[in-house]
């Protein structure tokens, strides 16, 4: 069973910069892409960024380009997204998501496995 704790979360102003960071367990980390995703409330949720198994291929939201960094840490199974000159409307549960496949892709049903989420609200 593959477990996904995310941590990071919180407060931050407009214009500055957050952390999240996502500890997996429970099958061979570097085999799966990683993938972050958010969720505003009365909103879908939509795809932040990803990146494949070995960290060489990312992907990200147009949202978020230029401005959120994903990586990973296969020795540490973890994987986090760098935040920075964040907006009011980055403002969301932040989710971290495990794939069924080694290559990067944005598409919700190919993440299984999910964490719980963790609050990031940024003000003006």
């Amino acid at each position: 069973q593959v477990q996904l704790v995310e941590s990071g979360g919180g407060l931050a102003q407009a214009g500055g910069s957050l952390r999240l960071s996502c500890a997996a367990s429970g099958r061979t980390f570097s085999r799966y892409a990683m993938g972050w995703f958010r969720q505003a409330p009365g909103k879908e949720r939509e795809f932040v960024a990803a990146l494949n198994g070995n960290g060489g291929s990312t992907y990200y939201g147009d949202s978020v380009k230029g401005r959120f960094t994903i990586s990973r840490d296969n020795a540490k199974n973890t994987v986090n997204l760098q935040m920075n000159s964040l907006k009011p409307e980055d403002t969301a549960v932040y989710y971290c998501a495990a794939s069924s496949r080694f290559y990067v892709s944005r598409d919700y049903d190919d993440y299984p496995y999910w964490g719980q989420g963790t609050q990031v609200t940024v003000s003006e």
